[in-house]
């Protein structure tokens, strides 16, 4: 907990499901993580339970003992799962929306036909939800924030995994992954291009049709 606290994370540990609602509902807090198996209320309960009386977005943490309950909170309405044990380059990315208090972001980042709630970490194309994990959600929230722009390989690595080098190509299959959801399976008219030897950029500029809207989704500026 103590590096959560350095990077400016308020942390409350509970020790079973029924303190983690008590807590909830006591210190409303803007984001709450689950490991599974979960004491005394199962973590699928929590969840649900959360949802209704505390809406706040969820992740569940499980090894391969919590698996089954894991895989249940995020049918119940868990937003993210984390492998435990818990790395904390991998959870920290989750909490960056949670944390911004002086100058709120934007619950839906929208750019091209691609649309990113970042509340509930869903994404869209065209209105379609597609479900990507957690390490490539947020690499293609990095691409939609700087979209028009090479972001660099070095900058995506410290900015998803904290670190100045990976060992291995994890970059590349993320970003092959994020591909083949996004233009294969999404039917997006966004590319991401890799730039070789510098790094990647998401472009929309040749789209022909514009993205369906929902209601309550303003498109914003990206840099």
């Amino acid at each position: 907990m103590a590096r959560f606290e350095r990077a400016g994370v308020r942390t409350i540990v509970c020790l079973d499901g029924a303190e983690a609602l008590l807590q909830a509902g006591y210190h409303h807090p803007r984001i709450v993580l689950l490991g599974a198996p979960l004491p005394v209320v199962d973590a699928a309960r929590v969840t649900e339970l959360i949802a209704r009386l505390h809406p706040v977005p969820v992740i569940v943490g499980a090894g391969t003992d919590g698996a089954s309950e894991a895989t249940a909170a995020l049918s119940a309405g868990a937003v993210a799962f984390v492998t435990r044990p818990y790395r904390i380059e991998e959870i920290l990315p989750l909490l960056i929306p949670a944390r911004k208090e002086a100058a709120p972001a934007p619950e839906h980042l929208v750019v091209g036909d691609i649309e990113l709630d970042l509340a509930g970490f869903h994404v869209f194309v065209s209105g379609r939800q597609l479900q990507l994990p957690v390490r490539e959600l947020m690499l293609l929230r990095y691409l939609m924030e700087h979209a028009g722009r090479v972001v660099t390989r070095l900058e995506l690595t410290k900015a998803i995994w904290g670190v100045d080098h990976l060992e291995s190509n994890s970059l590349t299959v993320h970003i092959r992954r994020i591909r083949r959801k996004v233009q294969e399976e999404g039917g997006s008219t966004c590319t991401i291009d890799a730039i070789r030897g510098v790094g990647y950029r998401l472009d929309c500029r040749r789209q022909n049709t514009m993205p369906t809207q929902r209601r309550n989704v303003r498109p914003v500026a990206t840099g």
